[in-house]
């Protein structure tokens, strides 16, 4: 149930959807969702340094 919410969240075509909250509210929720995948990027690299290493 958490992972099917937050690939939701992270899905691109929910990204451009409409939306009834207003502009603050939605750059904020751009943001967050840069900002994790950013973080699952990190993790994947570190993972991968260290597999390699």
């Amino acid at each position: 149930m958490f992972l099917k919410r937050i690939l939701y969240y992270l899905d691109p075509t929910t990204l451009f959807g409409k939306s009834k909250a207003d502009v603050n509210l939605r750059f904020m929720h751009g943001i967050n969702r840069i900002s994790i995948l950013v973080f699952l990027v990190c993790l994947v690299v570190m993972g991968l340094r260290a597999c390699y290493h």
